[in-house]
């Protein structure tokens, strides 16, 4: 197990690494902690009304076409876009599977327990304030290190077999979702533009501080079978004996 990089506090693990990598007493309780953060984050700046994240404009417009709740069809966009990841060979870690159901469930109940403010001060607030909050959820969830979401996956996953930088793999998608949510009624505003520029410094300035740190197992040498010694000859016998 080898960190992805010599300053980061993650660690490069599959599927089954993540689970047998230990502290999971500590890391399970985060993960969700993390996600229900997320979904309730969302629903903050679902609620500010100045606009969404790329992904949360496409759920938005797809919740005014369909007799769903946004929480709901948060749920069934994560799992078609975990069904991309087949194509992809990218393989799902108990993060990502918790990732599809935990945040749609949060983000209805954020919704059911918020309003949009009634004074522009306070929708920018709210909005601030989901962010921010975001960008630690993403931090938490990610520092449990037990899967990356679907979409980040996809993500990766493009950008491994297409040979693209992950920047522009990320960048492609986004305009793609953002421009079909917003064809679709989701609200495009100062929110989005904030999200865009604010949310990678964000999480990048919380992860040192919530990541679980996990240390490299070396795999134990395979030992060699002893060699079983060649039978030795009989002597020679003497000639004329």
């Amino acid at each position: 197990m080898t960190s992805s990089s010599p300053s980061s506090p993650l660690t490069s693990l599959g599927p089954l690494e993540q689970l047998r990598a230990g502290r999971l007493g500590r890391r399970i309780p985060q993960l969700l902690v993390g996600l229900a953060l997320y979904g309730f984050s969302m629903a903050m700046m679902l609620r500010s009304d100045l606009g969404l994240a790329p992904w949360d404009v496409l759920t938005e417009g797809l919740s005014l076409r369909l007799p769903l709740s946004f929480g709901t069809i948060t749920v069934l966009v994560s799992a078609l876009v975990l069904l991309m990841w087949v194509p992809l060979r990218q393989r799902p870690g108990l993060g990502t599977v918790a990732n599809v159901f935990v945040v749609g469930i949060a983000v209805d109940l954020g919704l059911a327990a918020l309003r949009t403010p009634s004074s522009l001060v306070l929708q920018v607030l709210l909005l601030i304030g989901g962010l921010v909050a975001n960008g630690l959820a993403g931090a938490v969830y990610m520092g449990s290190q037990l899967g990356p979401g679907p979409r980040d996956g996809l993500m990766t996953g493009l950008a491994r077999r297409t040979g693209g930088s992950l920047r522009l793999v990320r960048t492609g998608i986004e305009v793609v979702v953002l421009g079909i949510g917003f064809l679709l009624g989701g609200t495009v505003g100062v929110g989005t533009v904030l999200y865009a520029v604010g949310i990678g410094p964000l999480t990048q300035r919380f992860l040192p501080l919530v990541a679980v740190r996990l240390e490299a197992r070396p795999t134990a040498p395979r030992t060699a079978a002893p060699s079983t010694p060649a039978p030795q000859s009989a002597p020679a016998s003497t000639p004329g004996a």
